[in-house]
């Protein structure tokens, strides 16, 4: 006995554009995890004689010395500090050691985060309603520089 094969009728193109449009979006997906992923091992703060410089990521930006209020600032371990640590993000990364971005603190405060350690964050409040949460490897250089600077 002798079969035949009947294939099937080959699908519209709509089906190929779907999966090339769904192929897209995984590629940049993909690229954006990966810029994230840059940014969070590549920001960097600088103290100048005008403010602090923060350079990396999409919520890079200058804070001028005149807005923030250098006698409250502080080191602080969030682990320890329950009060700073961020409770809901409003425009920002939350990633496992790694949040960047506006977030509201567990006290109410409206911060601007930068930390990857919750161990080393200097945090320093601004007179435009918010603080700054910064992770560095030498906080106490840190804090010391704002002083003689500011």
């Amino acid at each position: 006995m002798v079969g035949e094969v009947f294939p099937i009728v080959p699908s519209s193109a709509a089906s190929l554009w779907v999966i090339f449009g769904i192929v897209i979006f995984l590629l940049i997906f993909l690229a954006l995890f990966g810029f994230i992923g840059y940014w969070a091992r590549n920001t960097k703060f600088e103290l100048t004689d005008g403010g602090l410089q923060i350079r990396g990521g999409i919520y890079r930006r200058f804070i001028p010395k005149s807005s923030l209020i250098r006698e409250d600032a502080k080191i602080l371990d969030l682990n320890a500090d329950g009060e700073y640590r961020p409770k809901l993000r409003t425009n920002g990364i939350g990633l496992p050691g790694y949040n960047a971005g506006w977030f509201k603190l567990r006290n109410g405060d409206k911060a601007l985060l930068f930390v990857t350690n919750p161990s080393k964050v200097i945090y320093i409040p601004s007179k435009e309603g918010y603080s700054v949460l910064l992770s560095t490897s030498r906080p106490e250089e840190f804090l010391t520089l704002i002083g003689e600077l500011w």
